[in-house]
């Protein structure tokens, strides 16, 4: 039997950063699969070569969304692309937080705002409802790029910054800051086909009067962390909403929560397309990942 040949897909900006491409790589090539490292952008890639394309740090898609959904569906039409490009098309865009909401997900408090709408308006909406800190973003971004924490009395700013996102023809999503990430974190909950592997914590990431980063993504802290059993249903009820939309098992998710003031979990962002797993903060996660990878090939 030939040995699996699998692609793992990253760009050429974020290969130094990615953490976990090392220890996949060994974990693979350690069961006898030819595990190569290939950048989604670069024309002279054969994907056809491969029995299986698994998207790990193609950080900078959000920059390029269009450019990189065409990549993966005509990367999807020679290979096997994990996950695949309808995936990819509707966890890019946040509006899936409104989808997961409706199918009974306890999310974020999340308000979007169109191109088009008035942003001054659209803000006075929002802080009506609530009287906390809140976050302003774009629903297309990742690694907390041009994502920014404000006060009330920062209105202002808030508005110009969703104006300046609104002009670029990007949707902004608006949320409450909620107080108990500074003390709690975020708990991100791993699978791999459907089965928890491990989890981190991640700290506060959004400071009071930091700007937006200009890095492929902001700083983080991480720990190990073992979710309690309020994380794991919630994660559960995600993963469970996803496989309703015909997408099936997924090869790996990432469910990132954080507490709400009642100490209640909320899903704050579900990670389906080039998620840092943290193999490091998790002793043999590598190595199970790889084994599931290697099953999807057979």
């Amino acid at each position: 039997m030939k040995p699996a040949r699998i692609a793992l897909v990253s760009v050429a900006a974020a290969r130094a950063l990615d953490e976990d491409l090392a220890p996949l790589l060994d974990a693979l090539r350690a069961t006898g699969a030819e595990a190569d490292v290939a950048d989604w952008d670069d024309d002279a890639v054969d994907w056809s070569r491969y029995d299986l394309a698994l998207l790990r740090s193609t950080w900078d898609y959000a920059e390029r969304l269009p450019e990189f959904l065409a990549w993966a569906e005509r990367a999807a039409a020679r290979t096997r692309l994990l996950n695949p490009p309808d995936v990819l098309r509707w966890n890019t865009d946040k509006h899936y937080l409104a989808e997961l909401e409706r199918a009974g997900v306890a999310i974020v408090p999340s308000r979007f705002v169109e191109p088009g709408d008035a942003p001054d308006a659209a803000l006075d909406a929002f802080l009506s409802t609530q009287a906390r800190e809140f976050v302003v973003k774009p629903a297309v971004g990742a690694g907390s790029r041009d994502a920014q924490r404000y006060g009330r009395e920062e209105r202002t700013d808030a508005t110009a910054h969703a104006a300046r996102l609104l002009d670029a023809g990007r949707s902004v999503l608006l949320q409450p800051y909620l107080d108990r990430v500074d003390e709690h974190g975020e708990t991100a909950l791993i699978h791999f086909d459907g089965v928890f592997s491990h989890a981190i914590r991640k700290g506060p990431l959004l400071r009071r009067g930091d700007g937006p980063t200009a890095a492929l993504f902001a700083a983080e802290q991480i720990t190990p962390r073992v979710p309690d059993a309020e994380e794991r249903a919630l994660a559960q009820r995600a993963l469970a909403a996803i496989a309703q939309r015909d997408a099936g098992t997924l090869l790996y998710a990432r469910v990132d929560l954080i507490r709400d003031d009642d100490g209640a979990p909320r899903l704050l962002e579900l990670e389906l397309a080039e998620p840092s797993l943290f193999f490091a903060h998790a002793p043999g996660s590598a190595e199970r990942f790889a084994q599931a990878i290697l099953a999807r090939t057979r």
